[in-house]
């Protein structure tokens, strides 16, 4: 037996590692297929996004009326009506939408990029602490350039990040089960 198997690395799965290969392929296609048309991707990713806040919403609005002697109804059943307008205007307009989200994870990048800079300001008797300092400054420079090409970032930046993440999910299903080939 390997040593994988030996040292408890815990419950194998039940699935063989064929249908993981599978899967990752599947991913690694539709990543690569979704960087060559991220613009499609975005406004499909939008319009999931959307779909997904409406079914929030929905749930939301169920859920404050099960609980209505709770304190918060009005607050929980007013959250639930703007998050099922705003599912519905992300599906109905994604391109909008794709702007907004756009414009989050540009602030979200300079914010993280600024605290990464100051946890490695904070902690330079480390070593390594320059990796932190690189890495923040990345994030705030990509940020800061994606709100300079706003609108037109918004086009592609939800694309992107969708073909991207299908792509390093393929590639790691099909090491996975490889993986798993190599130590059945």
């Amino acid at each position: 037996m390997s040593d994988l198997t030996q040292a408890g690395a815990g419950p194998r799965p039940r699935m063989g590692w064929g249908w993981f290969v599978a899967l990752g392929i599947v991913q690694l296609v539709l990543g690569i297929i979704a960087w060559f048309d991220v613009i499609a991707f975005t406004i499909a990713g939008v319009i999931f996004i959307g779909a997904l806040v409406l079914v929030a919403g929905i749930f939301q609005i169920i859920h404050s009326f099960m609980d209505r002697e709770w304190g918060g109804f009005a607050l929980h059943l007013l959250v639930g009506v703007l998050y099922v307008i705003g599912g519905f205007l992300l599906m109905n307009d994604p391109l909008p939408g794709a702007l907004i989200i756009t414009i989050f994870v540009a602030a979200a990048l300079v914010i993280g990029g600024v605290l990464r800079i100051v946890m490695a300001v904070q902690h330079r008797h480390m070593p390594g602490w320059w990796l932190l300092l690189l890495g923040g400054i990345v994030s705030v420079v990509v940020g800061v350039m994606l709100y300079l090409m706003l609108p037109w970032s918004g086009l592609w930046v939800v694309g992107t990040l969708i073909a991207v993440e299908l792509i390093f999910h393929g590639v790691s299903w099909i090491q996975f089960g490889l993986g798993l080939r190599r130590t059945a």
